[in-house]
């Protein structure tokens, strides 16, 4: 030991001790790193005491921020584990005077990535590292290894690897983590991880709507059915442990327990900004943003019973017998629809901020350790390892072919629930946009039309180049190239 670390004895120092900081600290620890931790909360600080086994004398739980800090091996390496927005910039006020060049810190929570940018910017001017690091796999994750997606100096990422690989996730022998590029790489990936994951549960809540308003399924059918369909192609985490959910019974009652539970979902913005990035980015991403959208329905419970009396509903019309075929292939193919949407937007960024590759790498990351662990997954792995960076998840020809094969079903599917005035609102973007992405000439040439009537914006022709404009007041005039 140096004389600059006489003393100083901790590998990493963990600042916010929650359910995710205490289980990334125990993770840590048990992975033979020496840990020092505190929290400004008394109760979790002696929640971590507890918990750390009593042969563990190296990692140690500190009182305030600044004893932290001095426990530190030089450069210093922090993990900060606490809300995003302005309790991390509240936390990096307080170690930035603490720390000095060299050191890094790592931000661990759900920061928007343009804070995150901004935070790298500022910490640069004294010399200090910022790493990003999006964090799948919830509590369990985080305990026993969760996905790690990393964005910041290639340097200090090479300092962290070592730390970061031994606690992630593991797909066979191969550690789920990787750095996606420069400063906010790594909480934007995450962002679309959980855009990812909102629109695979929004799709696997529809088809349980469907189970039961369409086809009557009871609580036993459904829970069978999603065991059954959970292999191969469809097999998701998501599916597991929804087939479980539909399973439990509330104890008191002896109902299914779904029953009893509002239908009012929170939620934490990461969906949100995921929606707002791919308009931003020109993405066409409607399942991503449909799955948003309907929790904010869903939230407005007061509204919809008052409602529920008042605006009319279908008219009568029988529904297309379905199958539980049909919503097998409405369910994988809204999924896979969610997974595509993702990635493109992954690209986009790509393109925009110049991360390298970060779709072929998404796909290798989140294949264990995260929410959205899927088998396709693996196939996406394989497929753009080699593939152009601008590849569509459905131009990989399995997958393609599993869009084409499960159209009858996805399509009665929707049909059926329209009749029967069932919101499937994430299944029926899915479908638009699949249509309108194969689709070789769409409806928009009226659009243009319409902005070049009311606001001369000018138009394009498709037999001749040139912006041009009509003088739509005279019937009949020929066209002219706009001013």
């Amino acid at each position: 030991m140096s004389d600059g670390n006489r003393g100083k004895t901790a590998d990493i120092g963990i600042l916010g001790l929650g359910v995710m900081g205490c289980n990334m600290a125990l993770n840590l620890a048990d992975h033979g790193w020496q840990v020092a931790a505190t929290d400004p909360w008394p109760e979790a600080r002696d929640r971590l005491r507890r918990a750390l086994p009593a042969e563990d004398a190296s990692s140690r739980v500190v009182e305030d921020t600044a004893t932290l800090v001095a426990t530190l091996k030089r450069p210093r390496q922090l993990l900060m584990m606490v809300k995003a927005g302005e309790p991390v910039d509240a936390a990096l006020a307080e170690l930035q005077p603490l720390l000095t060049a060299g050191d890094c810190v790592m931000d661990g929570g759900n920061s928007h990535f343009r804070d995150t940018r901004r935070r790298c910017r500022t910490l640069a001017e004294q010399g200090i590292s910022l790493l990003d690091l999006g964090i799948s796999g919830g509590a369990a994750g985080a305990r026993r290894g969760p996905a790690i997606m990393v964005g910041g100096a290639e340097e200090a990422y090479r300092r962290a690897a070592p730390l970061l690989r031994t606690i992630a996730a593991r797909h066979g022998l191969e550690p789920c983590c990787a750095r996606f590029g420069e400063e906010g790489a790594g909480h934007f990936v995450k962002m679309v991880h959980n855009s990812i994951e909102y629109a695979a549960m929004q799709v696997i809540a529809e088809v349980y709507a469907a189970m039961q308003a369409l086809l009557g399924l009871s609580y036993p059918q459904m829970s069978a059915c999603l065991r059954d369909w959970n292999r191969g192609l469809g097999a998701s985490y998501l599916l597991k442990i929804t087939a479980e959910i539909l399973d439990r019974r509330d104890p008191e009652t002896g109902r299914p327990l779904p029953e009893l539970v509002l239908d009012t979902p929170g939620q934490k913005g990461t969906g949100q900004w995921a929606a707002q990035t791919a308009l931003e980015l020109g993405v066409a991403a409607p399942t991503l943003i449909e799955a948003v959208q309907a929790r904010t329905l869903a939230a407005d419970r007061a509204q919809r019973l008052a409602r529920a009396g008042r605006w009319p509903g279908p008219l009568g019309e029988s529904a297309a017998e379905l199958t539980e075929g049909d919503l097998q292939d409405a369910l994988l193919a809204g999924t896979l629809s969610a997974y595509a949407q993702g990635f493109a937007l992954l690209q986009a960024a790509a393109a925009e901020y110049g991360w390298a590759a970060p779709v072929a790498k998404a796909a290798a990351v989140w294949r264990a350790g995260c929410i959205i662990r899927a088998e396709v997954l693996q196939l996406a792995t394989d497929a753009l390892a080699t593939a152009p960076q601008d590849s569509a998840l459905l131009d990989i020809a399995p997958l393609r072919e599993a869009m084409a094969s499960a159209q009858v079903g996805w399509r009665r599917t929707a049909a059926a629930a329209a009749v029967a005035g069932l919101p499937l609102p994430a299944l029926a973007a899915s479908l638009a946009w699949y249509d309108g992405s194969r689709s070789a000439r769409l409806p928009a040439n009226l659009i243009q039309c319409q902005r070049d009537y009311f606001g001369a914006h000018g138009y394009r022709r498709i037999d001749r180049s040139g912006d041009f404009h009509t003088d739509w007041s005279a019937p009949d005039s020929d066209s002219d190239r706009s001013p």
